[in-house]
């Protein structure tokens, strides 16, 4: 089984284009990777967006938050 298209080696390898598995997907690859790092940076501001917005419903009057910066 070959993933190149190459049955033999025995060629000159200047003739040869590209020699890498799935050569010609290139694009499609490039493709998921940009959705994915987009998908992840929205999933992850939600979280973190979720998470601040709970800290800050847990401390409304700001009573904690003084006492932390008292203490430094």
């Amino acid at each position: 089984m070959s993933t190149n298209g190459m049955e033999s080696w025995a060629v000159d390898l200047k003739d040869v284009g590209a020699i890498y598995p799935f050569q010609g997907s290139e694009v499609v690859m490039v493709i998921i990777g940009l959705v994915f790092w987009i998908g992840w940076h929205v999933l992850q501001t939600r979280h973190e967006s979720a998470e601040i917005e709970a800290d800050m419903a847990a401390d409304r009057t700001g009573d904690e938050t003084r006492k932390a910066i008292d203490r430094h």
